[in-house]
C-alpha cells in the first residue's frame, strides 16, 4: 500500500522554510530548497506561495505569531517588558528574523494584529499618536541590536567568555588599555559574568525614560 502523502499547503511551505532558516540562514532558503524540504518539485510551491518573496512575508510572520501579545488594559511597562522579553526569545530562535521583522511589504495577520496589539497598548497607556510611534520604535530598535550583537558573539557560555577574554588580554600590550584590563579583571574572569543579563538592565533604562506626554 502506497503511503498517503501529507497535504501540500501554503502552512506546510512557510513552515518547512522556517525549520530551513533556522538551520542554514534565510539566504538558505530558495523556492527548491523548500521542495526539497517537503519532497516535491518546485513548481508545485506556486500553486500556494506567489515566490520567496511570499514565502519570507509568512516566515516573518510565523515569527511575530510567537511573541506575546499584550493586553490593551495591562499596565504598559510592565506589557512592553514582557513583550520584549518574548520577542527576544522568538528571535533568539530564529536568528535569521532579526533583519526581516519589519522588512515586509506585504505583512501578514499575525504581524499587524503585533503592531496593533503594541500600539494600542501605548495609547491606552496615555501615549500620543506619535509617542506610542517613537516608544514603540525605541524598544524595538534596542531588541533586534540586542539579539543581533548577542547571536554574533564568539561566545555562548561563561567559560567561553573567559577563553575569549584571556585570548584578547595576551595580545594586549601591558598597561596601554587599562579601563578594558580592569573589565577583565572584575567582571569576566570567574566565570560570573553573562551578556545576557545586560538585556533587562538596558530594557528596564528605556522603559523607565519612557513618558507619555514626552511628545
Amino acid at each position: 500500500m502506497v503511503p498517503r502523502r501529507e497535504p501540500l499547503d501554503r502552512e506546510r511551505i512557510v513552515m518547512a522554510a522556517v525549520a530551513l532558516a533556522d538551520e542554514s540562514g534565510a539566504e538558505g532558503v530558495t523556492m527548491r530548497a523548500v521542495a526539497r524540504r517537503v519532497g516535491v518539485e518546485a513548481m508545485s510551491l506556486y500553486h500556494h506561495v506567489r515566490g520567496r518573496e511570499a514565502m519570507l512575508d509568512g516566515m516573518v510572520d510565523v515569527v511575530f505569531a510567537e511573541i506575546v501579545l499584550p493586553e490593551p488594559t495591562a499596565d504598559w511597562r510592565d506589557a512592553m517588558r514582557a513583550r520584549a522579553v518574548s520577542a527576544r526569545e522568538a528571535l533568539r530562535r530564529h536568528p535569521w528574523a532579526v533583519g526581516l521583522m519589519d522588512s515586509r511589504r506585504q505583512p501578514g495577520p499575525a504581524t499587524l494584529q503585533h503592531h496593533d496589539a503594541v500600539l494600542g497598548l501605548l495609547r491606552a497607556g496615555g501615549f500620543s499618536v506619535a509617542g506610542a510611534v517613537h516608544a514603540f520604535s525605541a524598544v524595538d530598535s534596542y531588541v533586534y541590536g540586542f539579539v543581533l550583537q548577542e547571536v554574533s558573539l564568539p561566545f555562548s557560555t561563561p567559560d567561553e567568555l573567559e577563553t575569549v577574554a584571556d585570548e584578547i588580554t595576551a595580545q594586549m600590550p601591558v598597561g596601554l588599555y587599562p579601563h578594558l584590563a580592569e573589565v577583565m579583571e572584575e567582571q569576566v574572569r570567574g566565570g560570573t559574568y553573562a551578556y545576557a543579563d545586560e538585556f533587562a538592565i538596558g530594557l528596564d533604562l528605556i522603559l523607565g525614560a519612557l513618558e507619555p506626554d514626552a511628545w
